[in-house]
């Protein structure tokens, strides 16, 4: 079977799933399986990548968030995390050169993941990074030989470049998420995988968990 890791944009995630269902009800492990199951797929590992909630602006939604992140990495799903931030565009271009230059980006990764991190089209707007940080991850894993396939649960048309260079490198990726949101670019693309509502309905947790 060929090795694969399947990374989560959370933020996207919930933004669109929640029109069916309570994000936190669906069963990510469930999911990975099933992936696992229908493309012959040997899942290395699940990361989870979210923004974290600021506790001053309301802490009861800080704490069920921080739960249920500490219940993801009890089923062994590698959590990564950024907190909530508002800068300036000064402040933030500084922030993400910094952080740019701290990474051994290879010569090939490097410009593309350069064009699209400095990149600010609002002051105005809460920075995460998440998608940019998923996107150096699975390059990485792609360039370090670590996966066969990369797997992206993820609708945003942004990770397209990053696509584009991991299948120059060789390696196989699919995208899988569901209709609402998901970018006709990525499936036009790219093998995906469609999570309709009636898959979903198969991936939901049980009830002893939703209850913990």
């Amino acid at each position: 079977m060929k090795k694969a890791i399947i990374f989560i944009d959370a933020n996207n995630w919930y933004h669109n799933l929640k029109k069916w269902f309570i994000p936190s009800d669906i069963d990510i492990s469930k999911i990975a399986d099933l992936i696992s199951n229908e493309k012959g797929l040997d899942i290395l590992e699940i990361r989870w990548y979210a923004s974290v909630p600021n506790i001053d602006d309301n802490k009861l939604i800080y704490l069920k968030h921080m739960d249920f992140l500490s219940n993801l990495k009890k089923k062994d799903i590698k959590v990564i995390t950024r907190k909530l931030q508002r800068l300036s565009n000064k402040e933030l271009k500084k922030k993400r050169q910094d952080m740019l230059d701290s990474w051994d980006l290879c010569g090939v990764c490097k410009p593309i993941v350069e064009s699209s991190f400095l990149d600010i089209v609002n002051h105005s707007q809460k920075e995460k990074g998440i998608d940019v940080w998923i996107a150096i991850d699975m390059v990485k894993e792609a360039i370090n030989n670590k996966v066969d396939c990369v797997v992206l649960i993820s609708g945003d048309a942004d990770f397209v470049p990053a696509f584009n260079l991991i299948k120059e490198i060789g390696k196989e990726v699919l995208s899988s998420f569901v209709p609402r949101g998901y970018s006709n670019e990525l499936r036009q693309i790219f093998p995906y995988f469609l999570l309709r509502k009636e898959i979903l309905l198969k991936c939901l947790r049980s009830y002893k968990d939703i209850k913990k």
